[in-house]
């Protein structure tokens, strides 16, 4: 990389933000942001969430990766948002390449250009980057001196539909995987850059643990189905594993959690306290890829906001996971942290709460020192036999006494969260959800003894995702989606008793199809993802710049050669006989369990969580060598004014 290439452009730059909407997005130096030296360096990422600065500066998963890679002796690393349309245009016409915001360097001058996708409706975004960077969108087309694009977060489990644009893709956690990657790159850069960019592309795919899609070959069957994945160079497996850190105490990141600038989606400060989740829900992709449970101790826990809200100065603290009150000493941990902070009114919140896990003593530790805001559950499902097929299990009577117990404690306002589109469902499954809602305004007004108490509503579209046992379901089309969505809210508006006390939010089932066709895609899709970049295709997780009718424009003529349509990759049901695009990417689930479940699932068999009960052969822990991991420790949260007197001893559970 030539030493100049690494100049800051703030000075063209900063021309173009007096004509921009909040600029200050675009300035870095935000607190806890990092800029090391660059010529001290010799390994340097450029990392990007592949949105808007105010979604994607809260994401931990970046977060944890800018500050494990920083801690790291000669590592930099700087992040990287998309630009909204406006800069973008001026960007191009002033020539002011895609910068990181730490100190304002070109991405392509980086070793590494890392994306972290947690929803694939961040494709386009990706190769606006690339192109605004001068990267070429193609890795067929990049040289020696282009950074090596590399895919991670959540929709890296299936990165078929961008194979063609990406040169690798890491699938799991990341914590490890970075530094193991970096040292390959500093070996490989030592000893002169042997071999070019497939030498080193060579050296992280026989890692078993780096995916280069470069390496294989996809070969089709007449009827547009996959015949097999071959590798095409010997010593890259045939399979590649997913990562997973064991010991979440000995990786306590975010330390110093990064405070922004301009206003973003989350003003808070977040602990992940446990990762993974075995609850089994059947159209959760996150709780299938994240197996298995590991646990932060609840001392782990203590430090970490205690640092963490010291470096920042935030109000409020998330505990976050897939299942925040399942943590084993989820009690202590919220009565721990309400007692320890009750004078400085630091608030706590679970981002999310399982019916049959909440209970007073926790709702009322949680806002102790914090507002009474609305509590939001996730039913998923209207009705009981639905909840049965994706295993969420929940009955009506929990929902009911939970909401009970929050209404009857001072809560005004409660958020039911479903899904409509799930497999097997009808049209009574989905209206049943307005007896639910019926029975809980009710129920509160009844134990609350008032009528000014709220249920809101909201649905979203299912999707099909890869390593569930849903991965073979057929999706339900937009149209049938809006009709019954339609039929559910007009026996909401017609209830004269209760229908004004019952919010409705619902999301049309267009984006969902498209996330559809990018989820369960191949890498045949990639051509409508360039196709929609090219006809200016942006931000297509944001309402107002998503188009619909250009994705399916786009998506006809792109998959017409290949003889397959959007449809096929969408509302068609697959055979256990399939191979799946994601077939050779291993998240440690054994494949005929998944079948099994899905089996289950069409015969209404509920699957119980075997954190608590015997093993059902996943497979991830046997495969993975992982095991779950989980207390309780028996350990207290003490005031910290104590803990300061006397350091306490620090002890391991698993």
């Amino acid at each position: 990389m030539p030493a100049e290439a690494a100049e800051s452009v703030f000075p063209q730059l900063e021309a173009l933000l007096p004509h921009v909407q909040k600029p200050i997005q675009y300035v870095g130096g935000e607190l806890n942001s990092t800029v090391k030296d660059w010529d001290s360096c010799d390994v340097r990422w450029a990392l990007m969430y592949p949105d808007a600065y105010e979604v994607g500066l809260p994401n931990q998963g970046v977060m944890i990766l800018y500050e494990v890679l920083n801690e790291q002796d000669g590592v930099l690393a700087e992040r990287t948002y998309s630009v909204w349309p406006d800069l973008e245009a001026l960007m191009r016409e002033h020539r002011v390449p895609q910068f990181t915001v730490d100190s304002h360097r070109p991405v392509r001058a980086f070793d590494v250009f890392g994306l972290s996708f947690s929803t694939e409706l961040g494709y386009t975004n990706m190769l606006a980057a690339l192109d605004l960077a001068g990267i070429p969108l193609e890795a067929r087309d990049r040289d020696l001196d282009d950074p090596i694009v590399m895919a991670g977060g959540h929709a890296a489990f299936n990165p078929e539909p961008i194979a063609d644009f990406i040169d690798c893709a890491i699938i799991g956690d990341g914590e490890q995987a970075v530094l193991e990657v970096t040292r390959i790159i500093r070996a490989w850069k030592e000893e002169g850059r042997p071999g070019g960019r497939e030498e080193l592309l060579l050296r992280l795919a026989k890692t078993g643990g780096v995916y280069v899609p470069g390496f294989y070959d996809v070969e089709y069957l007449p009827d547009g189905r996959i015949a097999r994945v071959v590798p095409n160079r010997s010593g890259v497996p045939w399979r590649v594993s997913k990562h997973t850190v064991m010991d979440l105490d000995e990786w306590p990141y975010p330390k110093q959690p990064l405070v922004p600038l301009a206003e973003t989606v989350h003003e808070r400060m977040s602990v992940e306290i446990f990762r993974g989740c075995t609850r089994g829900c059947r159209f959760c992709q996150a709780g299938m890829i994240t197996r298995p449970v590991r646990e932060r101790s609840i001392t782990g826990i203590g430090d970490m906001v205690d640092k963490g809200l010291k470096a920042t100065g935030f109000e409020e603290v998330g505990l976050l996971s897939l299942s925040s009150a399942d943590h084993s000493e989820i009690g202590d941990i919220a009565k721990g942290l309400a007692d320890r902070y009750e004078e400085d009114k630091v608030g706590l919140s679970l981002p999310s709460t399982r019916v049959d896990a909440f209970n007073i003593d926790l709702a009322n530790e949680l806002t102790r020192n914090g507002r009474r805001s609305g509590l939001t559950f996730a039913p998923e499902g209207g009705s009981e036999r639905i909840r049965k097929v994706i295993n969420k299990m929940v009955s009506e009577e929990d929902l009911i006494r939970t909401v009970a117990t929050a209404y009857g404690n001072g809560w005004r306002q409660v958020k039911l969260y479903f899904m409509c589109g799930l497999p097997t469902e009808t049209d009574d499954d989905v209206l049943q959800i307005a007896d639910m809602a019926t029975r809980v305004i009710q129920k509160g007004r009844e134990v609350s003894g008032s009528n000014d108490i709220r249920c809101t509503v909201s649905i979203g579209g299912f999707v099909p995702k890869p390593h569930t046992p849903f991965q073979w379901a057929p999706q339900l089309s937009a149209e049938e989606t809006d009709e019954r969505l339609a039929k559910l809210r007009d026996k909401i508006r017609g209830d004269k008793k209760y229908g004004r006390s019952i919010g409705f939010r619902y999301h049309d089932g267009k984006p969902g199809i498209v996330e559809g066709l990018l989820s369960r895609g191949d890498r045949r899709t990639g051509a409508v993802i360039r196709a929609v970049y090219d006809d200016g295709g942006r931000f297509d997780g944001w309402r107002e710049h998503f188009s619909y009718d250009r994705w399916m424009q786009c998506a006809e003529k792109a998959l017409a050669p290949f003889g397959v349509d959007v449809d096929w990759y969408t509302t068609r049901e697959r055979s256990y006989e399939e191979v799946l695009p994601w077939d050779h990417l291993d998240s440690g689930l054994d494949k005929d369990w998944l079948w099994e479940d899905w089996q289950d699932a069409l015969d209404e068999t509920e699957v119980e969580d075997c954190r608590w009960t015997p093993c059902f052969d996943c497979g991830v822990c046997p495969q993975m060598d992982t095991a779950i991991q989980i207390g309780p420790t028996g350990k207290k949260l003490l005031p910290l004014t104590v803990k300061n007197a006397a350091p306490a001893p620090s002890g391991h559970s698993h």
